[in-house]
């Protein structure tokens, strides 16, 4: 499998999976998308981004992959998630792997926190977590298998500040993560997550990554380069096929040996 010019691992396991991406169409989440797809995967993925989404489909069916299914879901509305949810099982015919991708990392402050600010982050970076893993469970337990992915962040171990709402839920993901790998482990159902550093999205160009934010990254880093969405992905990759199929319970850390 190439990318730029660099070759990376194919995986036998993987060609023909059902695999469920949520926030598939910008950032991580499409560069995940994309690697699935050109790994012959069959790949349903939620968003509200229409365009992007739609872009995404269109470019990976040009290149001649499986054309992976666009579902338009509102995440925090936990019906349409379920409704959503059930709908692409149906058309897949099972879930393989489960990559709960979606968040929000917009800045807060402390004071601006309100209750109602409160449940709208929840609502955005955790709780959509719990029940997509809720909505598969039938289909994996059927399967005796399955590959569950839950995206986290670096930002609750640096710590990172100006966004207290989004770092407790990241690290709520990892205590979930950690409690379902135990209860599912003996159905044949993996749990693992996945703790990005400061990757360079085309969002985190837009908003925030300034020349000096880079500085500090750098300073931050062993590594002295970019982290990007498809080093993400990789690992993604690695941890939805078999060759990973006695790791669960497990966090791993790609930031550039900032943490």
């Amino acid at each position: 499998m190439q990318d730029g010019n660099a070759e990376f691992a194919r995986y036998p396991s993987l060609p023909g999976r059902a695999v469920l991406v949520t926030g598939g169409a910008t950032g991580i989440g499409e560069s995940l998308v994309a690697h699935f797809a050109r790994q012959g995967a069959r790949v349903a993925f939620f968003d509200i981004q229409d365009e992007a989404a739609h872009s995404l489909v269109e470019s990976l069916n040009a290149e001649g992959c499986p054309a992976p299914l666009y579902l338009h879901c509102d995440l925090t509305d936990i019906a349409a998630l379920q409704r959503a949810a059930g709908e692409a099982i149906a058309a897949l015919g099972t879930v393989d792997v489960l990559v709960n991708n979606a968040a929000n990392d917009q800045r807060h402050t402390i004071e601006e926190v309100t209750p109602e600010y409160w449940d709208q982050s929840m609502a955005i970076n955790l709780r959509p977590q719990f029940f997509m893993i809720q909505a598969v469970l039938p289909a994996m337990r059927k399967a005796g298998r399955g590959s569950i992915i839950n995206m986290s962040s670096i930002s609750w171990m640096i710590p990172s500040t100006g966004v207290p709402l989004y770092i407790a839920a990241k690290a709520a993901i990892v205590g979930l993560t950690r409690t379902l790998a135990h209860e599912l482990g003996p159905e044949g159902i993996r749990v693992n997550a996945v703790l990005p550093g400061a990757i360079v999205t085309e969002k985190q160009k837009r908003l925030w990554y300034t020349p000096e934010y880079k500085a500090e990254i750098m300073a931050s880093q062993a590594l002295k380069r970019d982290i990007l969405p498809g080093d993400v992905a990789r690992l993604v990759l690695f941890l939805a096929a078999d060759d990973s199929s006695a790791i669960t319970n497990q966090s791993y850390v790609i930031d550039g040996g900032w943490v």
